[in-house]
């Protein structure tokens, strides 16, 4: 091709694919010890398959077989919280507060500040807004009432946790974009000043606002257009304030890192973690509720510390599992591991410190019951009963 055509070619690509890389950006990439420049791409800590592994066949039977399809959404319409803004009215009285927005979206209130993780606002993690997975529930709150944000804190480029109508709309406010290497390329596209931008290799830090935001090891991978250059870094995140620290896992798949972020800057008064969207086809890069609750207790040296939220999982319809089935095996997990958990339904704030965490199955009133009925009500570690469950 030639390559005074190549200008013009990238001019028409869409821009939810957002932008790659280039000029000092890319050379800093290049730099990087976590950048192979004879693969050209970003490497995982430890071996990852990005693509599905096994027959595709045999996954398309599994993902559009007419009774897995009905488990794999809700059955009624999905509880929202329905007084997320008067809550976040009143200062939290422990110093730190946790809303989580559905998926991998999460408000943190911590010290004083207020830290937005992979907000997507958008109603399909896609690039198309008439294609692709649909939201299952409603926002709890529009974004424009959601009141000035310190930091924005994205985890990788992937459509469901970097949404170009969310990030839009950010772009005209005052608040910080921490992002993994590379992924700044998107964000100046779509009308995010440079000086606005902290843009982050794994172990590097930036302060904000009184907050040290650190970007920190993921096992994923990146990519939003019809090639996947690898050129944009993935990452979990652990946000430290004078008086609290929080980690949010991003996507990744469970690997020993956990326990070394632990040791180096742990423990953590809530973890974050993905639990959701996992599958047999793609062990490497996501986590089992299992597994989930394994990486929780690794950042905290094993000991069952701090609150657990399970995220990514309930608003998006993304891998062949029950919609219902995170939320149960973390339950599971959490019981059998002796640790804390927080199950707030869509926009309810906790404080991790509180004697009492939301701890009801909210989603057992709107899921298709399992064959075999729902667990018994289970004791968690707080000591609190849970709640007796619903329908």
């Amino acid at each position: 091709m030639s390559r005074s055509l190549i200008p013009g070619l990238r001019s028409l690509r869409p821009a939810a694919f957002g932008a790659d890389p280039a000029g000092p950006r890319l050379a800093r990439i290049r730099r990087s010890p976590n950048f192979s420049v004879a693969e050209g791409s970003f490497r995982n800590p430890v071996g990852a398959r990005t693509r599905p592994s096994g027959s595709s066949v045999e996954f398309a039977k599994i993902y559009f077989r007419k009774e897995e399809r009905v488990r794999r959404g809700p059955a009624g319409t999905v509880p929202v919280h329905a007084t997320t803004l008067a809550d976040l009215a009143k200062p939290p009285v422990s110093g730190l507060r946790i809303t989580w927005m559905g998926h991998s979206s999460v408000l943190a209130e911590i010290d004083g500040r207020r830290v937005l993780f992979d907000p997507v606002w958008g109603e399909r993690c896609s690039p198309f807004s008439f294609a692709g997975p649909k939201r299952l529930h409603p926002v709890p709150v529009p974004l424009e009432a959601l009141g000035p944000v310190d930091a924005v804190v994205i985890s990788h480029d992937h459509y469901d946790h970097l949404d170009l109508p969310t990030i839009k709309a950010l772009a005209g406010t005052d608040t910080v974009f921490a992002v993994p290497l590379g992924v700044g390329a998107h964000l100046e596209r779509w009308g995010v000043p440079a000086d606005r931008l902290r843009e982050l290799d794994w172990h590097e830090s930036a302060e904000v606002a009184g907050l040290t935001l650190t970007a920190t090891p993921a096992r994923h991978f990146c990519g939003r257009g019809v090639r996947n250059q690898q050129h944009t870094l993935w990452a979990s995140w652990v946000v430290a304030g004078p008086e609290h620290r929080v980690y949010h896992s991003g996507d990744t798949g469970y690997f020993r890192g956990f326990a070394e972020i632990g040791a180096q800057y742990g423990p953590f008064d809530a973890t974050m973690i993905q639990i959701g969207a996992y599958s047999d086809f793609w062990p490497d890069i996501h986590m089992t509720p299992d597994e989930g609750m394994r990486a929780h207790l690794d950042l905290q040296g094993g000991q069952p510390r701090g609150v657990m939220l399970p995220i990514h999982w309930g608003t998006f319809n993304l891998a062949p599992h029950a919609w219902s089935e995170p939320g149960e095996e973390t339950v599971a997990a959490a019981r059998r591991m002796g640790a804390r958990i927080a199950l707030p339904c869509p926009g309810e704030p906790f404080e991790p410190a509180a004697e009492d965490l939301p701890s009801a199955p909210w989603w057992r009133g709107v899921a298709v019951e399992p064959d075999g009925g729902w667990a018994e009500p289970v004791t968690m570690a707080s000591g609190e009963p849970e709640a007796a469950p619903v329908g």
